[in-house]
């Protein structure tokens, strides 16, 4: 599990991602990423009713992810938010080494996109 310290604690947090932050879209998921001023990386994990109709299968998407983020977690740029928004069904069967591969190109390339933004 994700330390409380990486996870958001308010719905604003979100909502100012939300609002303000750049978006990357894969087929089956994307990616919200905003700067942060709090000095460590805040993550979560929106899956949609739409995906899964039952809060288990939810939280079951949701858990795969959180933890393959977690062994991640280095890899990550720091003093950023990001939101993973789920869009497909397929994230609960995919194997979990390419749910990793999945979320590190959405990582890196969120990279590559602050680096143009600041280069």
């Amino acid at each position: 599990m994700l330390s409380k310290k990486y996870r958001f604690h308010s719905r604003g947090g979100v909502r100012y991602v939300y609002q303000k932050g750049k978006t990357i879209r894969t087929p089956k998921m994307s990616l919200i990423f905003a700067d942060n001023t709090k000095g460590f990386t805040r993550l979560a994990v929106v899956v949609s009713k739409k995906v899964e109709k039952t809060a288990v299968g939810r939280n079951r998407i949701r858990r795969r992810i959180y933890e393959a983020l977690r062994l991640n977690l280095e890899k990550i740029p720091k003093k950023r938010d990001y939101v993973f928004v789920i869009f497909s069904r397929d994230v609960i069967n995919m194997p979990f080494v390419e749910l990793e591969a999945n979320l590190g190109k959405l990582v890196e390339e969120s990279k590559v996109c602050y680096n143009k933004k600041n280069g």
